[in-house]
């Protein structure tokens, strides 16, 4: 399918009465409400702001896609006419404008892309009352540095006007070339490449043995942008049967669900594998497809324990067969990797939390596999966390081994000791509640050292700081952190992927060596952590909140 649009050339400039003004858009891009992003000119002024940043523009190719949310649609037509009166040459679309994030990293490295624009405010609500976001990866495929959003503020806050033509809606359902004057539009299947990357990464053969096997798998898309992913992969290609892929279908408001992979927000999943015997392995992924959870029968994955077993389990993956050049973490994320590297003898670094510092050491060749404890793991087949590469993984290593993922657990304690690990967060609190708890907590951080905490000695309190190896670039203020002398921790941050409010995250960690009692549950080894952070911090004075609104 072919089509060529007219372009109006006396309708490239709209004049705006007053610079756009906001806050500065954050590793996962601008983030607002979908109500934000309606309002006049909103839209177009970010993208305008991005496209005299962003590097290439004139002739360029650009990668655009989105996870299928409310106003998707609308924002792909704003971009590809706005790309259009920029100059591009072409912008590779996913049909129907459904492309994950990890997918559309692979394309603009694939393609030679001078970047992309992923439209998606990741695992937050959608809908009309929900949210949107625009973020933007550079020709690397992953995040734009701090540098480049920097930019794109800057530019915001000085802008008169926008470009745009005026021409029909390009249609992007199904494959086809398309023009829009002089700029080509080319609608791909979102799905191919990124299966056809994974196909090179996994053995497909081995998996498909397992899945066909007596082995029942159950993977909650959540309405979002992998159903269609999961669908070719899991029933398609590996033979899992038909309705393993639950809530596969994109909807713009996720099915009035939250697209977050944890047990509060897929629990109907972690019902499934936590409290019934029908099936072996479970996962889900959030709304734009980088984030997973990993579920067992009777058994949950942490997050922190995933990257280490996958660590501790690479070479079984063909990909990874011939080890690893080093790893990875946030620096929230537990130390449970820390364990697995020393014993292979390789690097691990510790980095603020945002996928772009593993971009650095990724392209480097300084490491191969990383995570966050934010259900987000990834290598170096792209620029960010893949949800679907982890569950993958995991069945490989499954396919392997022939256990279960509870035994795969056990066993990995037992070699390497635990890190008892849990994340509390308060979401929504008001900002100068929340901001007032965090300040006050740093003021007393230097006269922690040295007191007595959850019953053991303060040996450290700092707010983290980073010096990237690579560029030696330094990042400051990446969260408050309590550190005790028998390597426990609490770390506590503020974080700004919500639209409402501020969200108050409180991390928990205590290391048990494997001589050690391992089958506690988390919540109960880490008790009086728990109590000491709540007192010493004032939480629910400062908050007015009794519990957690998500426990991991």
């Amino acid at each position: 399918m072919t089509t060529s649009a007219a372009v109006d050339p006396t309708q490239h400039l709209v004049r705006l009465d007053a610079p756009f003004t906001d806050q500065k858009p954050g590793t996962s891009g601008l983030r607002k409400s979908s109500e934000q992003f309606e309002k006049p000119h909103y839209l177009e002024s970010f993208i305008e702001a991005v496209f005299r940043t962003l590097p290439g523009v004139q002739g360029g190719t650009l990668v655009l896609g989105g996870d299928g949310r409310y106003g998707n649609r609308r924002a792909i037509d704003v971009i590809l006419r706005m790309a259009a009166a920029h100059g591009l040459s072409k912008v590779i679309v996913a049909t129907a404008g459904i492309l994950s994030t990890p997918a559309a990293s692979n394309l603009i490295r694939k393609r030679q892309a001078i970047g992309g624009i992923i439209l998606s405010a990741s695992h937050n609500p959608g809908g009309p009352d929900g949210d949107f976001g625009v973020k933007v990866n550079g020709a690397n495929g992953g995040p734009t540095p701090a540098s480049f959003t920097d930019a794109v503020y800057t530019c915001t806050q000085t802008l008169e006007q926008y470009s745009i033509v005026e021409a029909p809606a390009t249609p992007v359902d199904v494959p086809g070339t398309h023009s829009i004057g002089a700029m080509q539009v080319e609608v791909i299947d979102g799905v191919d490449d990124f299966v056809q990357l994974m196909q090179k990464l996994f053995d497909f053969d081995q998996i498909s043995e397992l899945i066909r096997g007596d082995f029942p798998l159950a993977f909650d898309a959540m309405h979002a942008v992998t159903g269609p992913y999961a669908n070719k992969l899991f029933e398609g290609l590996l033979g899992a049967p038909a309705g393993s892929v639950r809530n596969g279908i994109p909807l713009e408001d996720f099915g009035k669900g939250h697209p977050d992979p944890n047990l509060t927000y897929a629990h109907d999943l972690a019902d499934l594998l936590l409290k019934g015997d029908d099936y072996r392995f479970g996962a889900a992924c959030d709304g734009d497809g980088d984030r997973n959870m990993i579920l067992g029968e009777h058994c949950f994955v942490n997050p922190s324990d995933s990257l280490a077993v996958l660590t501790a389990n690479a070479t079984l993956a063909p990909a990874y067969a011939g080890g690893l050049a080093g790893v990875a973490r946030s620096m929230p994320t537990s130390s449970a990797v820390d364990v697995v590297a020393k014993e292979l003898g390789i690097n691990c670094f510790e980095t603020p939390t945002g996928w772009k510092f593993f971009g650095n050491l990724l392209d480097a060749g300084e490491i191969t596999l990383c995570g966050e404890e934010s259900f987000g793991t990834g290598s170096n087949h792209v620029r960010e966390k893949d949800g679907l590469w982890a569950v993958l993984f995991w069945l490989q290593i499954l396919a392997e081994r022939r256990c279960s993922v509870s035994e795969i657990m056990r066993q990995h304690w037992a070699r390497f000791g635990r890190h008892y690990y849990s994340r509390h967060d308060y979401e929504a609190v008001a900002s100068d509640a929340a901001h007032g708890l965090y300040d006050r907590l740093e003021g007393m951080l230097p006269g922690l050292i040295g007191q007595s905490f959850a019953g053991r000695s303060v040996s450290g309190a700092d707010n983290f700081s980073y010096t990237d190896p690579i560029d030696q670039s330094v990042t400051q203020g990446q969260g408050l952190r309590i550190l005790l002398e028998d390597g426990s921790r609490v770390v506590v941050r503020l974080s700004g992927t919500g639209t409402k409010g501020a969200t108050i995250r409180v991390y928990l960690e205590s290391y048990v060596p494997s001589s050690g009692d391992l089958n506690q549950n988390p919540q109960i080894a880490l008790a009086d952590m728990i109590q000491g952070i709540n007192a010493l911090a004032e939480i629910k004075e400062r908050t007015g909140m009794d519990k957690p609104t998500v426990i991991t």
